[in-house]
């Protein structure tokens, strides 16, 4: 894929809903989480403001497990604007806090999954809150992946392919 498709793939992307307030079901834009924003679609809210919508997950990994979204649709992180990480970046504190008070634990996972083959369903930028209890251990394809010790060349290597990228 040349730069100028990834630009318009972006643009795309980041123009099919620009109004924060708006979400606009199309044939071709049929997201779940967009009819959420507007109401189209039921949803267990827990926090909304200007920019940001908290729900409940219909799937729960755990009790509490809670969706974090941008009223704004993006499909995933590499398309969202700066300025939209930082409205999401700025309540998830305070809704995980809430979160895990409600359910009466203190540990939780935060995860965001980009396109297919890291999991992600929906397409459209979220973050998971996920409780964590001690004896409750989560299973299942996906969430526990095998650790190994990394080799230190092709680590060396990974890491200055990314430090080109930046």
């Amino acid at each position: 894929m040349s730069t100028d498709d990834i630009r318009s793939e972006k643009q795309r992307d980041t123009t099919a809903l620009t109004n924060a307030s708006k979400c606009v079901i199309t044939e071709e834009h049929d997201c779940i989480f967009c009819k959420i924003v507007a109401r189209k679609a039921p949803a267990n809210v827990v926090f909304e403001n200007e920019h940001v919508l908290a729900f409940l997950d219909l799937q729960p990994l755990t009790k509490g497990h809670t969706l974090v979204i941008p009223k704004t649709h993006y499909k995933n992180l590499t398309v969202t604007p700066p300025e939209e990480m930082a409205r999401l970046a700025s309540v998830l504190p305070k809704i995980a806090n809430a979160v895990t008070q409600a359910v009466g634990t203190s540990d939780y996972n935060i995860m965001q999954n980009n396109g297919a083959a890291a999991l992600q369903v929906v397409f459209h930028l979220h973050f998971h809150i996920i409780p964590r209890f001690v004896d409750q251990p989560i299973g299942g394809k996906g969430f526990r992946i095998q650790r190994k010790r990394a080799d230190p060349e092709e680590a060396k290597m990974i890491k200055n392919l990314i430090l080109a990228k930046m």
